[in-house]
């Protein structure tokens, strides 16, 4: 089978994201199983799939009436917001590491880290309406939160179009 066939078959966004999972002297595993499940095994998926996520939130806020017309109070993060801020902090660190050792798959290791802290602290909304990102009755909490989330969007995205992955708005 030829990369062109590999392509074809699951995307170049994918054959990009899996190939700069691994370093240059490292064998890569090509596992078209994984790479086709739409799960958190698929790397590329899962960081996708945060940024499609946050997109929907977005849409969402907006048909809500929710708007980032000025600065939210950040200071109405709790604990796990503020470590994913501090985790989103470190994107210009990152991306200078990968850039002087010539390691490219330092930036998808992030990302996907960064994707599965956000998914986890969106997961939290699922037990308790008041964890959620997008809070009835608490416009700015949810406010902060946007904020929190349009942050951790703006690094998946940049990531991604360093690595030239498509950051999608919306899952098939």
């Amino acid at each position: 089978m030829t990369l062109a066939d590999v392509v074809r078959e699951v995307g170049k966004d994918v054959v990009r994201f899996i190939m700069l999972t691994r370093r240059a002297d490292a064998p890569l595993d090509f596992d078209f199983t994984k790479v086709v499940e739409a799960s958190k095994d698929n790397p590329v998926f899962y960081v996708q799939y945060a940024h499609a996520r946050i997109s929907s939130l977005m849409r969402k806020a907006a048909n809500a009436g929710v708007s980032l017309d000025r600065p939210a109070d950040l200071d109405l993060l709790d604990a796990e917001e503020i470590a994913l801020v501090k985790l989103a902090a470190q994107y210009p660190r990152t991306i200078e590491g990968a850039a002087m050792a010539h390691e490219p798959h330092r930036i998808a290791f992030y990302l996907y880290d960064l994707a599965a802290a956000f998914h986890a602290l969106w997961h939290r909304g699922n037990d308790d309406p008041d964890r959620r990102f997008l809070v009835e009755n608490k416009p700015e909490l949810s406010r902060a939160r946007l904020e929190l989330a349009l942050g951790i969007g703006q690094v998946i995205r940049s990531g991604l179009a360093l690595m030239g992955v498509t950051a999608t708005e919306e899952m098939r």
